[in-house]
């Protein structure tokens, strides 16, 4: 595959688009699931910084829990917390909520593809389109009001 060194600021981008496609997804499995594995990684190689513990805004059927503060490249994400970060960090209380990230200009596709190209992950070619979708360019399909009558 044709690896291209990503920045840390790219990558931020990026999982800024899929995060905040992710909180308004019907199904934000796949996109949370992406977001923490680039997390991981963006740790693993000291790209991203661990800040501190913030009070969840929806804590899990009322109780109240912490998220896990991340920095990259100046912008802020939260992901679950685990015990070792309650011992290590310092708890912050509650988000701020007047803070927001920077906007960024990317699609989900190309943010989708830029993280999974990052995690070197194979990319999933797009399904063919079918031949009922459209009858454009298809010499063999006759519009059902230019057929001819029996």
């Amino acid at each position: 595959m044709n690896e291209k060194p990503f920045s840390p600021r790219e990558i931020a981008e990026s999982l800024y688009v899929v995060n905040r496609h992710a909180k308004t997804a019907p199904d934000p499995r796949q996109l949370y699931e992406l977001k923490k594995e680039v997390v991981a990684k963006l740790l693993k190689e000291g790209k991203a910084k661990r800040i501190g513990l913030h009070y969840s805004d929806r804590p899990r059927l009322s109780k109240q829990h912490s998220t896990l503060l991340i920095e990259v490249s100046g912008y802020y994400f939260h992901i679950p917390a685990q015990k070792k970060d309650f011992q290590e960090l310092k708890h912050l209380g509650k988000v701020d909520t007047s803070f927001r990230n920077p906007k960024a200009r990317t699609s989900l596709s190309k943010s989708r593809r830029t993280l999974q190209q990052y995690l070197g992950k194979q990319l999933k070619k797009p399904s063919p389109v079918s031949s009922y979708g459209s009858m454009l360019g298809n010499q063999s399909v006759v519009p059902w009001n230019q057929r001819v009558r029996r």
